[in-house]
C-alpha cells in the first residue's frame, strides 16, 4: 500500500463512526421534534408549573337579606398581609442589606404583631414564597402597609391579598336561621350552610411567572381567571317581627327559668313563608365560638379542669346546643295544642257519631288503665265546644275511640307529622310515633301526649286548619338574585294536599276564637281589638335515652342458660362461685321482676350459697346523671330513674349513702318532673293570615301551664305584630 493511501479497514471504521454519529444526531433530532412539536404542550405545562405561581382571587360571598332588603349577612373587604421569606433572602444576598429587620420592624409596628415572630417566619421558612403574618386587616391599616412597602422598596418581600370577611349587622338577630361561616368563608350552620353552593361563588386566580427567588420573570406571562361572585338570598324573615318574637322568648325564659330553652315561629298560614323563627338564647354571629352567658355558667360550674379533654368535650357540646335551631332540629310532646288536629279529624269523619255532651269525672278507664284528665276533679257534663276550650282529656279520648286507629293514623300522616316538612334549613328532625298503635296509645295520642313532633311540623299542621285545610310547605328563602338584581330563583307556594274541608276549619276556628274571647282556657293569648284563635298545651315529658329492662328469674337454671338470657337483655353478668357452664344458679341480685336501666347494667349471679358481696352506696344527691352513672358503675350498683328532668340534679336516691348493700342492687334516682308549655294561635280568626307558636321547654318557676308560661307571650308578640302588618283593631273585639 503506497504512502498516503487509506486502507479499506480505515474507510470501514470511518464509515461506521460516521453512521453512529449520524444516528445519534437523528435520535436527537427526533427527540427535539417530539419535544418541540408533538409533546410541546406537555413540556410547556411542566416548565410553567415550575416558574409560575397562582394567586387566588376570592369570590365575593353573596349577601342574605330580610324580606324588606335589610342585610342579615354581608361581606366586608379585609386584607391578608403575607411575606416572601425567599424574596427577602434573595434581596439581602444581592445588596447585603438587612431586609429581615426592616420587614419585621415595619410589620410589627403597623400590624401590632410580634417582631421576633416575624423574624422567625423569615429565618425558618427562608425558601418559601408565602407566609401569613396577619389576616382580617382593615383597609386603613392595609394602606399604611402599602405606603411602607413603597417607601422602602419592599415590593418583592411584603404582599397584601384582599379577602372577604363575613359580617352580620344584626349581631345575634335571627342567629339560628342565618347561621355562620368558617374562617375560610365556608357555611357551617343555618342558611349559610344550606345555600353554600349559591352563596359561595367560585374563586378565580391570577397566574404570574416568577424565578426561584419569587421575583417576576423579565418576560411577560400572565393570565387572569375571573372570580364568579356568589348569589344573594332574599328571605321571608322580617327583622321587626323577628325582634318581637325574640323579645318574648327571652321574657318567658327569664321569668320562668326554662331549663331547656324556648323557641317560637311566626308563619304566613296561606303561603308557608316564615316571618320569624327564634330559639333562646341567641348567640353573636360575629363571634359564634363564644358561649352565651347561660352556657358559660354551665361550663364554669361543671367541675372540669380548663384545658382538659372533658372540659373541651363539654364546651363543644354546649356550643353545639347553643347553635341548634330548636324550632327545626328538636322534637317535643305537643300536648293539648294537638287537640286542634284531633278536633278537625273528628269533625271531618265522625261528627254525626259524636255525643252532644260528655261527662268528665276526671279520668277514663282504657284497656284496664285509669287515664286522668288534667282537671282531676273532672269537668262535669260539657259540650264538645267547651271540651276543646277547656282542654278536657276525657272528651278527646272519646273522640279517639270514635275515630279508630286507622283513621287517626291516616290523618296524622295527612297533616304532615310522619314526614319532614322540607323547610330549607339544615338538620330538620322527624316526629316520633309508635310503629303500632294500641287502644291505649290511641286514647293518649288523641289528647296530644306520648308522641313527639317538631315545632315546625306543629305550626304547619295548625296553619292547615287556619287556612281552610291546605297543608303548605314552609320556607325561608323567597328568591335568589345575582349582583345585577337578576332573579335566578323565586319560590312558589307549594300546597302538598287538602287535609280537611274549609267548613270544618271555619267551625274549629270559631270554637277556638270563643275560647279566647269568652275567657276560657286560652284567654291569656288574646289581644284587645283582635279576633285570636288559640290553644294552649301543657305536656308532661317522658324520660328518654335510658332503656329499661325487667329481670327474669334465673335461679335453678344452668349458669350457661342464665348468662345467655342476661346478655340477650343487653346486660352484663358477674358470677360468684362455681363458673362451670352447668353450675346451677342459686341466687341473683337484683331479684326477678326488678326493673333497671340497661346501660352499664350488671346482674350478680350466685352458684354457691355464700355471703353476698357488699358494696358501699355513694352519695348521689346534687349530682348530674353522668356523674351518678360513673359512681354507681364503679361499685357495681344498678339504677332506675324517676322523673323526667334528667339533665338537672338528682334530688333523692333510694339507697342511703354510706350504707352497705348487696352488689348489683338497684338504686332509684329521683329527678324533678319536666313539662313543656306551649301556645299556638292564629289571627285574624275570621280570615287567618299569620300563625304563631311559642314553646317553653322545662320551665321551673311559676305556674307551669301553657296558659301562664306561653300564652301571655304569644299575646304580647301579636300585640306588636298585628299592627305592624297593618291590621287595625276593632272596637267590637
Amino acid at each position: 500500500m503506497s504512502k498516503g493511501s487509506i486502507s479499506p479497514k480505515s474507510i470501514k471504521r470511518s464509515t461506521l463512526v460516521g453512521m453512529i454519529v449520524c444516528a445519534g444526531f437523528a435520535v436527537l433530532l427526533v427527540r427535539l421534534l417530539a419535544i418541540q412539536i408533538f409533546q410541546f404542550d406537555k413540556y410547556q405545562e411542566k416548565v410553567l408549573s415550575q416558574i409560575t405561581t397562582e394567586t387566588p382571587i376570592p369570590a365575593e360571598r353573596g349577601n342574605i337579606y330580610d324580606r324588606n332588603g335589610n342585610p342579615l349577612a354581608t361581606s366586608i373587604q379585609t386584607y391578608r398581609v403575607f411575606i416572601s421569606p425567599s424574596g427577602i433572602k434573595s434581596a439581602a444576598d444581592e445588596d447585603g442589606k438587612d431586609y429581615s429587620a426592616l420587614v419585621a420592624k415595619g410589620l410589627s409596628e403597623i400590624l401590632n404583631v410580634d417582631y421576633d415572630g416575624v423574624i422567625e417566619q423569615i429565618e425558618k421558612f427562608s425558601n418559601k414564597l408565602d407566609r401569613t403574618i396577619k389576616k382580617e386587616v382593615d383597609k386603613e391599616t392595609a394602606q399604611t402597609v402599602r405606603e411602607y412597602i413603597a417607601e422602602h422598596s419592599l415590593e418583592t418581600m411584603i404582599y397584601l391579598e384582599a379577602q372577604d370577611t363575613r359580617f352580620y349587622p344584626g349581631g345575634d338577630l335571627a342567629s339560628h336561621i342565618v347561621g355562620f361561616t368558617s374562617g375560610d368563608g365556608i357555611g357551617l350552620y343555618g342558611l349559610e350552610y344550606q345555600y353554600e353552593d349559591y352563596l359561595g361563588g367560585v374563586d378565580g386566580y391570577y397566574v404570574t411567572a416568577r424565578d426561584s427567588h419569587g421575583k417576576e420573570m423579565p418576560f411577560s406571562y400572565s393570565s387572569i381567571i375571573e372570580a364568579i361572585d356568589g348569589y344573594n338570598l332574599h328571605t321571608t324573615i322580617d327583622i321587626s317581627i323577628q325582634s318581637y318574637l325574640e323579645e318574648q322568648l327571652e321574657a318567658t325564659v327569664n321569668k320562668h327559668k326554662a331549663a331547656n330553652r324556648a323557641c317560637g315561629i311566626v308563619m304566613e298560614v296561606k303561603t308557608g313563608a316564615i316571618l320569624g323563627m327564634a330559639t333562646s338564647s341567641p348567640f353573636d354571629l360575629n363571634d359564634p365560638w363564644t358561649l352565651d352567658t347561660l352556657s358559660q355558667a354551665l361550663l364554669d360550674n361543671s367541675g372540669y379542669i380548663s384545658g382538659s379533654e372533658e372540659y373541651s368535650n363539654y364546651q363543644l357540646k354546649l356550643l353545639t346546643e347553643m347553635w341548634s335551631n330548636k324550632a327545626v332540629t328538636e322534637s317535643y310532646i305537643p300536648g293539648s295544642t294537638f287537640k286542634i288536629i284531633t278536633s278537625s279529624m273528628a269533625y271531618e269523619e265522625v261528627r254525626e257519631q259524636m255525643p252532644s255532651s260528655v261527662t268528665c269525672n276526671g279520668y277514663m278507664i282504657v284497656s284496664g288503665q285509669k287515664i286522668h284528665c288534667h282537671e282531676t276533679e273532672g269537668h262535669g257534663t260539657i259540650s264538645f265546644e267547651k271540651g276543646l276550650q277547656r282542654s278536657c282529656n276525657v272528651w278527646f279520648m272519646t273522640l279517639g275511640k270514635l275515630l279508630k286507629a286507622d283513621t287517626f293514623n291516616s290523618y296524622v300522616s295527612d297533616f304532615g307529622y310522619k314526614e319532614k316538612t322540607g323547610i330549607d334549613l339544615p338538620g330538620e328532625a322527624s316526629g316520633i310515633f309508635a310503629s303500632e298503635m294500641t287502644e291505649l296509645d290511641l286514647a293518649i295520642y288523641a289528647f296530644g301526649q306520648n308522641f313527639n313532633v317538631t315545632p315546625i311540623q306543629q305550626i304547619t299542621a295548625v296553619s292547615a286548619v287556619a287556612n281552610g285545610g291546605n297543608l303548605v310547605k314552609p320556607y325561608i328563602v323567597d328568591k335568589i338574585s345575582d349582583d345585577q338584581g337578576n332573579v335566578i330563583y323565586r319560590h312558589e307556594t307549594e300546597i302538598k294536599r287538602q287535609v280537611v274541608s274549609q267548613k270544618v276549619c271555619e267551625e274549629i276556628s270559631d270554637i277556638l276564637e270563643k275560647g279566647v274571647s269568652e275567657g276560657e282556657g286560652a284567654k291569656n293569648a288574646g289581644v284587645k281589638g283582635y279576633k285570636i284563635a288559640a290553644k294552649t298545651g301543657t305536656a308532661e315529658k317522658k324520660e328518654t335515652g335510658h332503656s329499661s329492662v325487667t329481670l327474669s328469674e334465673y335461679r335453678n337454671l344452668p349458669l350457661a342458660d342464665a348468662k345467655k338470657l342476661i346478655e340477650e337483655q343487653g346486660l352484663r353478668c358477674t358470677v360468684v362461685g362455681n363458673t362451670s357452664a352447668d353450675a346451677k344458679v342459686v341466687g341473683q341480685i337484683p331479684a326477678a321482676n326488678t326493673r333497671m336501666v340497661q346501660e352499664n347494667g350488671t346482674v350478680v349471679i350466685y352458684t354457691e350459697a355464700v355471703n353476698a358481696a357488699m358494696v358501699q352506696v355513694p352519695h348521689l344527691e346534687g349530682k348530674g346523671i353522668d356523674e351518678a352513672k360513673r359512681l354507681l358503675a364503679a361499685v357495681g350498683l344498678n339504677f332506675t330513674i324517676d322523673g323526667t328532668r334528667i339533665h338537672s340534679e338528682i334530688i333523692d336516691q333510694s339507697l342511703t349513702p354510706g350504707t352497705y348493700v348487696e352488689k348489683g342492687s338497684v338504686c332509684k334516682l329521683t329527678f324533678d318532673e319536666g313539662y313543656v308549655c306551649s301556645t299556638v294561635a292564629y289571627a285574624p280568626a275570621d280570615n287567618p293570615e299569620i300563625a304563631i307558636i311559642i314553646i317553653v321547654d322545662e320551665p321551673t318557676e311559676g305556674l307551669l301551664y301553657g296558659s301562664t308560661v306561653a300564652a301571655p307571650y304569644v299575646s304580647a308578640a301579636l300585640k306588636n305584630i298585628l299592627p305592624y302588618l297593618g291590621y287595625k283593631p276593632s272596637t267590637d273585639n
